[in-house]
């Protein structure tokens, strides 16, 4: 059988019952796993056999759920985390350490420029942030001699750029370092990063993957593309023996295919404990196998309340790449021909507290912190989200205060227009 498409693989990727075992993913429920003998748990602490022993590391029900978004993705290997936070703080501390540096788009979900910004540089890693539309030379220039790595979303959250991933790849393997993608708007079904060149995909399972707002969860998908020994010097965590498990060189023992997801369970998630709970892994399964039929229906709905938005006239602006004419039209045509995602964002005329009268009266649409939803709710990120960033750093991402995001469920699209169309006539 050839390989299968997407829509079989949300249904039956990551689980495959044996002769009379369950037909759904098991929920394995416990902390710890029994072994006769001491040896035989040692196996496992040397990483010479494979199992489980705490499921603060790994889990049964965990991997199999990992294994499915990997398979998705077209990764070689995944790992879930307890929140998208944790999945891209372990991604990107995978590789660097005190005295590293990160390029990232200065688009990108306000949680995460703070995580790079704030607390990464108490540990010693510095930033430079870039436009999500700098040149292959304004990248480039951004680059220095202790880049270990560089980061930017498919579409960032909430001003809904769309990274040019091919021409950021490039960039990123000309300097040897990996391109980290956070895909979790598109999610695999409308892009898969790893096909354009990223080498490290995460996601917030919450959204859509999730997509009832169940449980928090996070992922990580390694390509198993990116050579760490061809870089040798630039990853020493991944290329020189680790003294803090027995000496193993991850790039050696797991090779391209296993190294990095490796690490981060044996190094990341045995210190930091940043695990997702068997019981949330089964959710997000049961999510995950209806992703592929749920996301064609968050497009259209989004692209029809961008549609009805853009032509009002209380809205100075609507951030939606699916409208001709938006600046990342052309660029979604290439990385998201099947559409991005759901989730609209627009400005209105009378900016912050236009925005907060708008919210008053919306009546459909929850204001909620939170995006991605079967369920249609709303924010103003300058108040919520991102409030923690300047003026400044909010209009260089995109977010003006006067901005509304509005993720679109699954409801009926005109009763979305209705409640727009009422909430802005006051």
């Amino acid at each position: 059988m050839s390989e299968q498409r997407i829509n079989t693989k949300c249904v039956q990727a990551g689980y495959k019952p044996g002769n009379g075992e369950p037909r759904q993913i098991p929920i394995i429920q416990s902390t710890t796993f029994k072994y006769d003998t001491s040896e035989d748990m040692g196996a496992l602490f040397d990483l010479e056999a494979s199992g489980y022993f705490y499921s603060r590391l790994q889990n049964p029900t965990c991997d199999m759920v990992a294994a499915k978004i990997a398979a998705l993705e077209g990764g070689s290997a995944g790992m879930l985390t307890s929140s998208g936070q944790a999945a891209n703080f372990f991604a990107l501390f995978n590789i660097c350490e005190t005295g590293s540096h990160i390029v990232a788009s200065s688009s990108i979900y306000g949680g995460t420029f703070n995580l790079i910004s704030v607390t990464m540089a108490k540990m010693g890693i510095d930033v430079t942030f870039v436009p999500p539309t700098a040149s292959e030379e304004e990248l480039h220039a951004a680059f220095r001699d202790n880049t270990r790595a560089m980061f930017g979303e498919t579409i960032a959250n909430p001003a809904l750029t769309v990274l040019d991933i091919e021409k950021f790849a490039k960039v990123a393997h000309e300097h040897g370092v990996p391109l980290v993608v956070d895909n979790t708007f598109p999610t695999p079904v409308n892009c898969r990063p790893i096909e354009w060149g990223a080498d490290i995909v995460t996601h917030s399972t919450t959204k859509y993957m999730d997509g009832h707002g169940s449980c928090i969860g996070g992922a990580i998908v390694d390509s198993g593309k990116f050579d760490w020994m061809a870089h040798a010097d630039k990853f020493p965590g991944l290329c020189t023996p680790d003294e803090s498990y027995h000496g193993i060189t991850y790039a050696k023992k797991f090779g391209q295919g296993g190294a990095f997801i490796t690490k981060a369970t044996a190094q990341l998630m045995r210190d930091f404990g940043c695990s997702q709970s068997p019981m949330s892994a089964y959710m997000l399964n049961l999510g995950l196998e209806s992703l592929h039929v749920r996301m064609p229906r968050h497009v259209e709905n989004g692209q029809a309340v961008a549609e009805f938005l853009q032509g009002h006239d209380k809205v100075v602006k609507v951030n939606y790449s699916g409208l001709k004419g938006d600046p990342y039209y052309e660029t979604a045509q290439k990385y998201l021909p099947d559409g991005g995602c759901g989730v609209v964002s627009f400005e209105l005329k009378g900016g912050r507290a236009a925005a907060e009268s708008f919210m008053k009266r919306l009546k459909l649409a929850a204001i909620e912190t939170h995006v991605a939803d079967a369920r249609t709710c709303c924010l103003n990120p300058a108040t919520s989200t991102h409030r923690q960033m300047t003026d400044e750093q909010l209009n260089a991402a995109g977010i003006p205060a006067g901005l509304i995001r509005m993720s679109c469920g699954l409801e009926d699209k005109q009763d979305l227009i209705e409640d727009l169309a009422q909430a802005l006539e006051g």
